[in-house]
């Protein structure tokens, strides 16, 4: 499972006070402890600044690189910051994202060609956000075919299918493990990814709800994820998960994060 840290995120009240203060050494904390945690990229998101993107962008980075070579996975819809962004991370970037939007293709596609990124590809069009299984199939399988004849590799292209909050309506999770898993089955070259605490806003108790439904993602075929990994049992949880989908090769990785103290405290 790749594991993406979320926390460096302007949406987020805290990190948006940090950003407006320049407060480097708080970035920088909150980046070397995921990473302790078990970040595999550090997600980069300045988009609560509409006016200045690119400038709080560009300062969010080279906080970041000033202690870390992590790969980062730049998330913003602006064009000008995700150029901004990837011309700072350096090499194994990810771009967050691409979609079947015109607009939104045509503008991100020389980007990750020209930073040799990989790159997240949501599962919607000009139409928006689809409730229906086939057609969300259909925005994938063209994305899919497009970004192949544009080059792009199998391996650096991860398909997003979207979660929304069961909150909105109780078939959202059940639409998203679907779409996981015949995704999985049709391009097994290709990567799936979601930002799992989409599924859970709304409601009480969200650590609760991303914890189980990470388990039941990853058994359909999830590959990376976009989440809290200072959550200790959601960590845990992926761990285990792992070793116990055979995806742990005589479960080396669950055995070095409980000699390394991952699970203390935990059952």
């Amino acid at each position: 499972m790749i594991i993406i840290g979320e926390l460096i995120n302007s949406t987020r009240k805290r990190i948006r006070a940090m950003i407006e203060q320049r407060d480097t050494e708080a970035i920088k904390d909150i980046a070397l402890k995921q990473i302790e945690a078990g970040a595999d990229y550090l997600d980069v998101n300045a988009g609560a600044f509409v006016a200045n993107e690119p400038e709080h962008m560009e300062w969010l980075v080279k906080t970041i690189r000033s202690v870390t070579e992590i790969p980062l996975c730049i998330d913003s819809p602006s064009y000008e910051a995700l150029d901004v962004g990837l011309r700072l991370a350096g090499p194994n970037a990810i771009i967050n994202s691409i979609s079947g939007e015109p607009e939104r293709y045509e503008k991100v596609l020389p980007l990750v060609r020209k930073y040799e990124a990989s790159v997240i590809a949501l599962s919607m069009d000009e139409r928006g956000l689809l409730d229906d299984e086939e057609q969300i199939l259909g925005v994938i399988d063209r994305l899919i075919g497009r970004l192949k004849d544009d080059q792009v590799p199998a391996e650096r292209i991860y398909i997003d299918p979207l979660i929304r909050p069961v909150s909105t309506n109780t078939i959202y999770g059940k639409l998203a493990l679907r779409t996981l898993r015949e995704v999985t089955r049709r391009y097994p070259d290709v990567r799936t990814s979601c930002g799992l605490s989409n599924v859970s806003y709304g409601l009480p108790k969200r650590k609760l709800l991303n914890q189980t439904f990470m388990i039941t993602a990853m058994a359909s075929g999830l590959k990376a994820a976009i989440l809290d990994p200072l959550d200790k049992q959601l960590m845990a949880n992926i761990a285990a998960a792992e070793a116990l989908l055979g995806e742990d090769e005589f479960c080396m990785r669950y055995l070095e994060a409980d000699r390394s103290g991952r699970f203390e405290g935990l059952t």
